[in-house]
């Protein structure tokens, strides 16, 4: 064909399709609507819809092997009414013999060895019935019945496309249970998943009560008894006291932690100028008493998001700085940039740095950097920003600074909506 030509450029047309080749034709309508549906009991019926459709069947029954591989169940008719032939052992009959030996059947209704089922088949006016096996990846899904109560020509191409049509079906079915056992799996996870957050939001506001109660009494106890007690008693006071505020300190984390994975998101206009503004004074006498310089950008700038959130990120990310940046800090820098569809907020400091194997590490949960050590904290910090970076419809990392110190990147989407 190509002897004369370079090539060859033809529009598909579905139209011309259908008066070139009916079965080609037929194929491509059936693989169309099977590539379209996901949910098992939409396959299973629409292709018995189809097979009425495009045949000359009285009716079409399609049986799905049950996991014993012993039975056949009635999953899915059109047609005559089924009554009596919903289950179907592998032993018995024509369907059960075309699933059991892999085998395309027809027969007539008049020549069956089963008597009885015979003239349940004939009652319901069946001349004709051909079982094509559903065989997806070589297992046997199930089988599909069609009958007829007229004689009909069957023919090799017949056959052929029948047996074509029911390896469509099996692998539709065998995806569609597929999605159907992800979509479990997702379900049974989502259900884990909040389960586990309900017990450690319930434990750590259980906690809350006990913890600050003790905190409170190793203060009084340290304030009203420290003077009477001997050196070993006033060690021993002052390191429940220690020890209390930590518990405090860790319990308040994890309800921050679960907060930022679960509560609303109040979505609105921030000007960044302000946050920063805010979150300055805060630190301000650290930064003076440290001799720290702050840079920010010089421009404001306007973005999308949630104002405690935001918030918590840059505070977050600003206290790492002054706790792991080591005696010598001498900068602490904000930055902005964007491109099509983030803002992108930066932290860097000029302190000890990160070692670049911890780069991912360091926003798990209870992950701390080597570099932490002797510094108080619950390592969950930077798990919160990961948290709330990714709810944002963005991402956290971190890089090297330029000359020294570490840079973390906060990415927020610019399509989140809000009021």
């Amino acid at each position: 064909m190509l002897r004369d030509k370079k090539y060859i450029s033809i529009d598909f047309s579905e139209t011309d399709l259908i008066e070139r080749n009916k079965e080609l034709s037929v194929i491509l309508d059936i693989s169309n609507f099977l590539a379209s549906s996901l949910k098992i009991d939409d396959v299973l019926n629409g292709a018995a819809f189809k097979m009425l459709e495009h045949f000359k069947f009285d009716a079409c029954r399609i049986y799905l092997m049950d996991k014993s591989g012993r039975h056949l169940n009635l999953a899915a008719f059109r047609g005559t009414d089924p009554g009596g032939l919903e289950h179907v052992g592998i032993t018995e009959g024509f369907t059960g013999k075309a699933a059991r030996t892999r085998s395309f059947i027809a027969q007539h209704v008049s020549e069956l060895e089963d008597k009885e089922r015979a003239a349940l088949l004939a009652s319901k006016g069946f001349k004709i019935i051909i079982c094509v096996p559903l065989i997806a990846a070589g297992e046997v899904v199930g089988v599909m019945n069609l009958a007829s109560g007229k004689l009909i020509k069957l023919d090799q191409e017949m056959i052929d496309l029948l047996e074509v049509i029911g390896n469509q079906i099996s692998v539709a079915i065998k995806n569609a249970g597929l999605y159907e056992n992800i979509l479990k799996k997702k379900d049974d996870l989502l259900e884990k998943k909040n389960m586990i957050e309900f017990f450690a939001y319930s434990t750590s506001h259980d906690l809350k009560g006990p913890a600050v109660a003790i905190h409170g009494i190793s203060k009084l106890l340290n304030k009203k008894y420290c003077h009477i007690l001997n050196d070993k008693g006033r060690d021993y006071c002052a390191m429940i006291l220690k020890e209390s505020e930590q518990i405090v300190a860790l319990v308040e984390k994890i309800n921050v932690y679960i907060q930022a994975k679960v509560a609303p998101l109040n979505i609105e206009d921030l000007r960044i100028r302000g946050i920063l503004n805010e979150l300055k004074q805060e630190i301000s006498s650290v930064l003076e008493s440290r001799h720290i310089n702050w840079a920010e950008p010089k421009e404001d700038h306007i973005i999308r998001a949630d104002r405690l959130s935001i918030t918590r990120v840059l505070r977050n990310l600003v206290d790492n700085a002054l706790k792991y940046g080591g005696d010598n800090l001498s900068e602490i820098t904000i930055g902005y940039r964007e491109d099509e569809d983030f803002h992108i907020l930066s932290v860097g400091d000029d302190g000890v740095g990160i070692k670049k194997d911890q780069y991912e590490k360091i926003f798990r949960v209870f992950q701390r950097e080597e570099t932490s050590k002797g510094v108080a904290g619950a390592g969950l910090g930077l798990a919160i920003v990961k948290e709330v970076a990714e709810r944002h419809g963005g991402k956290v990392w971190a890089e090297p600074g330029a000359e020294k110190g570490t840079t973390f990147h906060f990415a927020i989407s610019k399509k989140l909506h809000g009021k």
